[in-house]
């Protein structure tokens, strides 16, 4: 009797072994293990800081005695008894009128010209940021002022006096130190105008389109986004100036209150006149502000700002 081999059967591999998912729990434990130095800082430094200001605008504080509470007592006097109150707010307005469409027409302009170079752009780059990083400070802003001061540089090439003892000028050089910081706006306008499709200005250029008119029909357009988010940045900054004002006038917000600012004012009030429930309803009155100001940007930016994912080709 003949015997056939029966061909041992091959063993299948091994599958690898499937990590078990850690529990839901662990997982969110250990999220908030990471998160927890970020949530410990905004609470301690900007969460409990805001409640206690929120607090404190409804009583009558000097930093000395316990806070006694007053109620509104604070904001009606703001709006009705306090005149120098509206003048930092339209002193305000109008430095924010001033700088911040001069900020971003002359960082558009370099940020065009940067574009066009051959050579030496990371240079000039650099260059033109550099502002942005120093003109915050005070040294920068008391250098500010010896420039437009009596004697000063201004003063020597164009004859006109010193500003910053000038009602009628003051404002404006403080506006200039802000338009001289313009490195971070035009820093973004420059990515947004190497996004742009060479393709569409050939395109405007065989139709005929010269240089201003491909700037109004294919730079613009094309840049509303950047231009849009740098206008919303630099208006919520420009509301909250205060360095400038402050070196300008020697923190006394003259001449003739013409530099008075609302945060000087709110320095003031809380600071040297002691009336920090009053200060904090100012601080509390700005943050209101600022918002309502950044929902109007938002909402009018949708008839302006052009967005190159609409399915419509048009703005949203």
């Amino acid at each position: 009797m003949t015997t056939t081999d029966v061909p041992a059967r091959t063993a299948r591999p091994s599958r690898p072994a499937v990590p078990k998912r850690r529990p839901r729990r662990e997982r969110e434990g250990a999220a908030w293990v990471f998160l927890s130095p970020w949530v410990l800082g905004a609470t301690v430094l900007t969460l409990l800081p805001m409640a206690v200001s929120l607090y404190l605008s409804f009583t009558d504080y000097d930093l000395f005695n316990p806070p006694r509470w007053v109620g509104l007592r604070n904001y009606t006097q703001m709006f009705t008894e306090d005149p120098r109150y509206w003048r930092s707010v339209l002193t305000t307005l109008t430095y924010v009128v001033l700088a911040v469409p001069l900020q971003l027409a002359l960082a558009l302009l370099v940020a065009i010209a940067l574009k066009s170079m051959k050579r030496g752009k990371a240079f000039y780059r650099s260059a033109f940021y550099a502002p942005s990083l120093l003109g915050a400070s005070m040294s920068i802003a008391l250098v500010w002022r010896a420039v437009f001061n009596d004697g000063g540089t201004v003063d020597n090439l164009f004859g006109t006096g010193g500003w910053v003892n000038k009602p009628g000028w003051a404002l404006l050089a403080v506006a200039l130190l802000t338009v001289w910081q313009f490195g971070a706006p035009m820093v973004i306008f420059l990515a947004g105008l190497q996004q742009i499709p060479a393709e569409l200005y050939e395109a405007a250029a065989v139709d005929g389109a010269g240089t201003w008119r491909q700037f109004l029909s294919v730079t613009v357009p094309m840049l509303s986004p950047v231009l849009f988010f740098n206008l919303v940045l630099q208006t919520i900054q420009a509301f909250q100036v205060f360095t400038p004002a402050f070196a300008v006038s020697a923190g006394k917000g003259g001449p003739a209150d013409s530099t008075l600012v609302y945060t000087l004012y709110l320095y003031d009030r809380g600071f040297v006149a002691s009336h920090m429930g009053y200060a904090s309803a100012m601080a509390w009155v700005l943050l209101l502000v600022i918002g309502a100001v950044t929902v109007v940007l938002f909402r009018t930016s949708r008839s302006w700002v052009f967005y190159a994912s609409d399915t419509d080709g048009g703005a949203r």
